[in-house]
């Protein structure tokens, strides 16, 4: 793991005042990550669809301290989140920066204050922490690059943020490209690697092009047990070794299928992996649940519906109680006709968000 290419040591012009903007997305994995080691290194590798509405706006205003100002080796910034200053964010964020310090000495130089929005309620088994941390990871990148007395490249850029974002979410690493990305060393992905995030490097088949994924929003509301424990809980977990290997396995399939076109396999993946992540909460130990009622109502409506039509629609789930719904562009009328009509009623409000693959960050 060559880490020391993020250590910059040509930062040698100088700015007293600047500021960027991006927007970066959440993403789906497809085959999950569920378990980690220090700092941040997955158990196994996975792949995500990038998204593309499901997204956080990120500006972050950079001031440089004078000499009167405290402590030049402290990180100092304040946090705004849709408006209103989130002091129970900072701890997290602040834990993110400290990580990060050495492949990033301007943290020190600077004050920053940062305003963050979502489009998609947070901590709903959306991957807000993904898109947040990612957006971050690139305003920083920009500051950098704007710093640098060398011509840093678009792919050294994108390589060293998924690289810093992975060290505040795991996830966060698949959230700077797009459309497919996979995280975590595999020997059937060239180019894979657990410190950084790299796009799919095979040709995609063009059914698994412009995806679809309607996110049903079953629950809004803060997830009872975070990713961050869950995580932790597959240390001793009964099953871990064998789920490791079966998302490793999995990861090897996936590729084949996204090259190949085979749908009918797509989904029985897709939907494996789904509640293969959800067993392992089911079996934890202490064990929660964080599906609802109404999550498993929704996929029995989509195997009733898949079953009665022919439709290739399928569904995964993330972290959460809400329903990913996965289906090719061909078919958005019907499908969309089949929410509004029968799954619509499952979600609070009737609310779900209409989702496409994406390509990754966007300055702004």
């Amino acid at each position: 793991m060559d880490t020391q290419q993020f250590i910059p040591n040509s930062l040698q012009n100088k700015t007293t005042k600047t500021s960027f903007t991006w927007k970066t997305p959440s993403n789906i994995a497809l085959v999950k990550y569920w378990g980690k080691t220090d700092p941040q290194i997955p158990k196994n590798a996975s792949i995500s669809f990038t998204l593309s509405n499901s997204h956080t706006i990120t500006t972050i205003d950079f001031k440089s301290k004078n000499n009167s100002e405290a402590n030049h080796n402290e990180i100092n910034f304040e946090l705004f989140f849709e408006g209103k200053k989130k002091e129970d964010f900072k701890p997290k964020i602040a834990k993110f920066f400290e990580r990060i310090r050495e492949y990033c000495p301007y943290l020190t130089t600077y004050t920053m204050v940062i305003h963050s929005e979502n489009s998609f309620p947070h901590s709903s088994g959306i991957a807000s922490s993904a898109s947040g941390m990612s957006a971050i990871a690139m305003c920083l990148m920009s500051l950098e690059k704007s710093l640098s007395s060398v011509e840093l490249t678009d792919e050294f850029i994108y390589k060293k943020a998924s690289f810093l974002a992975r060290l505040g979410s795991g996830s966060a690493s698949r959230s700077i490209e797009g459309p497919l990305v996979v995280w975590g060393n595999h020997p059937a992905i060239k180019g894979s690697s657990d410190v950084f995030g790299i796009p799919f490097p095979y040709e995609v088949h063009e059914v698994f092009k412009n995806y679809h994924d309607a996110i049903l929003l079953v629950d809004k509301g803060e997830k009872q047990v975070s990713s961050t424990v869950g995580h932790d809980l597959m240390y001793n977990h009964p099953f871990a070794t064998q789920r490791f290997n079966q998302a490793n396995e999995n990861l090897a399939t996936i590729s084949e299928i996204l090259q190949n076109g085979d749908i009918n396999s797509f989904i029985n993946l897709v939907e494996s992996e789904a509640l293969s992540l959800h067993a392992m909460m089911l079996t934890s130990n202490p064990y929660f649940i964080l599906m609802k009622p109404n999550t498993l109502e929704i996929i029995n409506a989509i195997w009733r519906f898949r079953n009665n039509t022919g439709s290739k629609v399928c569904f995964t789930l993330d972290a959460g109680a809400n329903v990913h719904v996965l289906y090719p562009a061909n078919e958005s009328e019907t499908v969309t006709q089949f929410i509004d009509n029968e799954l619509s009623k499952f979600c609070q409000k009737n609310h779900y968000i209409c989702d496409t693959v994406g390509l990754g960050a966007i300055k702004l």
